[in-house]
């Protein structure tokens, strides 16, 4: 068997072993089904301003529901496929900034807010601010981790579902100063609704591969057949119907806390009585705590 030299041996050693450079290559890509999904989503904000600027609110207040199925379906399929990465994480909360915080606001104004001027203006901003940090705060939690029953503060879609619903119901808009005036709550209550830590009920954990009864399917197709005979007034009582359930359950909960008995608190011992029951060969018995006894009085 031949014997290396030393040149052979310090090329040994100088050689590096082959880099496989296919994970590297894999991590350059996107996933394009998932980001398919956001970028519908990103289309469908931005589709919602244009019908709206035009005036057409009956055309520009669907595109954010489209947004939020949309929106629902990129998580899922990312998830099922495999293929979640941090890229799509962003890009989904970049398109969720424009479809269900500036989208909505934008709506808004151009719909009835536009009569009140500079208030009109700073309520819509204010909005925007709110769905902005919402979306920051839901990234930070969820790389934290935390309880995925529920969501702390109202998720930004539902918000984007209240404004649309309402202007879809009644598209012709508000053109007066005092009608204008109540429609300053239809973006000041889920824009405070969002930054608050009230808990809304997620969707998330329901397994859609888990076996469910024959009266599922048929309670789907009745709830297909309502959206598709009365749209407007189905999808703005689902909106305002989410909306409640939070402060219902959270009624609930309070209700169910009064019930619970609370626990007896455990009797003290008297240190001064239990001496004199040991000294006397007794059992020191509970009392409550003494009072501070002034001084004693001369006889």
């Amino acid at each position: 068997m031949p014997v290396p030299s030393g040149g052979d041996r310090r090329l040994r050693f100088v050689r590096r072993p082959p880099v496989d450079r296919r994970p590297l290559r894999d991590r350059r890509g996107v996933a394009l089904l998932p980001s398919l999904f956001t970028m519908g989503n990103m289309f469908c904000g931005y589709a919602c301003m244009v019908y709206a600027m035009r005036g057409d609110f009956e055309s520009a207040a669907p595109f954010i529901g489209i947004a939020v199925v949309l929106d629902m379906l990129d998580g899922r399929i990312a998830r099922l496929t495999g293929t979640a990465s941090e890229f799509g994480v962003q890009l989904d909360s970049l398109a969720d900034v424009i479809s269900f915080g500036v989208a909505p606001a934008f709506l808004a104004v151009a719909w009835g807010l536009e009569p009140l001027g500079r208030l009109g203006l700073s309520a819509g901003f204010l909005y925007v601010s709110a769905a902005a940090l919402r979306l920051a705060r839901f990234n930070i939690q969820s790389a934290g981790g935390g309880d995925k029953r529920y969501f702390a503060g109202m998720p930004s879609p539902a918000a984007a579902g209240i404004v649309a619903s309402t202007v879809y119901v009644y598209p012709s808009g508000l053109h007066d100063y005092r009608a204008a005036l109540p429609a300053l709550a239809l973006v000041l209550v889920p824009a405070l609704l969002m930054v608050t830590t009230i808990r809304f009920r997620s969707f998330k954990t329901i397994d859609l591969q888990m076996r469910r009864p024959y009266t599922v399917l048929l309670l789907v197709a009745l709830g297909i057949m309502a959206v598709a005979t009365h749209p407007r007034f189905v999808l703005v009582g689902m909106a305002y119907a989410y909306l409640l359930s939070a402060f219902i359950g959270q009624a609930m909960t309070r209700i169910r806390h009064r019930g619970t008995p609370s626990p007896e608190p455990t009797p003290t011992v008297d240190a001064p009585a239990a001496q004199d029951a040991m000294a006397h060969g007794g059992e020191p018995h509970a009392s409550s705590p003494r009072r501070a006894r002034g001084p004693r009085r001369p006889d």
